[in-house]
């Protein structure tokens, strides 16, 4: 939440896509990206994939130099160098997240509120938890795009993303950035420590993860149906409050749990192997296992017999 709320973290949907596509399309193509998505305007994959590449290598140039300047001061300014280089390293990730769900379909993420909403702030969560590699995320997130791809909206759905549909996702993949940034935090610092050779190493190691990082989630978001437009010219792009629920989504809302993509390579089992037609690992019911389990010629148990002169 401190991330997004930086200066110039949120990034203008309007504005990027005019300024972005106007390199390489149309202006009817740039007006109707701007007015629907892309997908719709028939931008070509290609010139959406350099677009991403472009903004991708732009603000990991940025985040890198801003990194490596907090490494100059050396161990002595660590408490404060530190907190502001994880928060600058967070804010670059939602604008590239920003950014590249805005080249690749997805309506705009702000609500146009001062404050960050829970509907954005779980979408968010969600994306980042794909440039972790958390296949929950990446599950949620293709069953987000899908229903937004198959109703046309042009707004989030909100009601959707707050009323325990995609939240209990959310508050998984949340967790496990938790664990992240603490990892994140301790790397920083041991790689600020040294003053003048800890901006190299900190600019280096900033360098290392956001690249691949961003890559992953471009590569994800552009292979949804969202992106590929197969249903952007079956109707007029409603707003998203005239549409009765999310139906597509409801099967996320029972999950008792997931499995990361970290998990199925350690166990080094294929996902849909490991994680069942639905893309979750059940728990266990032993309680609701019916009768008709038992065998079917099991002999009942016999009476006890009666103790001489109990008559």
């Amino acid at each position: 939440m401190y991330a997004a709320n930086l200066p110039g973290v949120r990034i203008d949907r309007e504005a990027y896509l005019r300024k972005t596509l106007a390199r390489s399309c149309s202006a009817e193509q740039v007006e109707r990206a701007v007015r629907e998505s892309p997908a719709a305007a028939g931008i070509p994959a290609e010139v959406l994939e350099k677009a991403a590449n472009d903004s991708i290598r732009y603000e990991a140039g940025k985040v890198s130099a801003l990194s490596a300047a907090a490494g100059i001061p050396g161990v002595l300014f660590l408490p404060a160098t530190v907190p502001a280089d994880l928060a600058q390293y967070f804010g670059h990730m939602l604008r590239i997240a920003q950014k590249l769900a805005y080249l690749y379909s997805w309506p705009d993420l702000f609500s146009g509120e001062d404050d960050l909403d829970d509907a954005t702030k779980g979408v968010l969560t969600l994306f980042l938890g794909v440039m972790y590699g958390t296949h929950s995320a990446n599950v949620a997130v293709g069953k987000l795009a899908k229903a937004i791809s198959e109703q046309l909206v042009k707004q989030l759905p909100r009601k959707a993303l707050t009323k325990g549909v995609v939240y209990p996702v959310v508050k998984k993949v949340a967790a496990y950035l938790g664990v992240q940034m603490t990892k994140q935090t301790f790397a920083k610092g041991v790689s600020k420590a040294i003053p003048v050779v800890g901006a190299v190493l900190s600019g280096g190691l900033t360098l290392a993860t956001y690249l691949p990082m961003a890559k992953r989630l471009k590569n994800h978001l552009s292979g949804l149906e969202l992106a590929t437009g197969a249903r952007a010219d079956t109707g007029d792009v409603i707003d998203v409050e005239d549409v009765e629920g999310f139906e597509g989504l409801d099967d996320l809302a029972d999950l008792e749990d997931f499995e990361d993509a970290t998990d199925a390579e350690e166990t080094g089992k294929d996902a849909a192997t490991t994680t069942g037609s639905s893309l979750v690992a059940r728990i266990p019911r032993p309680w609701k296992r019916s009768q008709s389990n038992a065998e079917p010629n099991a002999e009942p148990d016999p009476e006890p017999e009666e103790p001489a002169g109990s008559r």
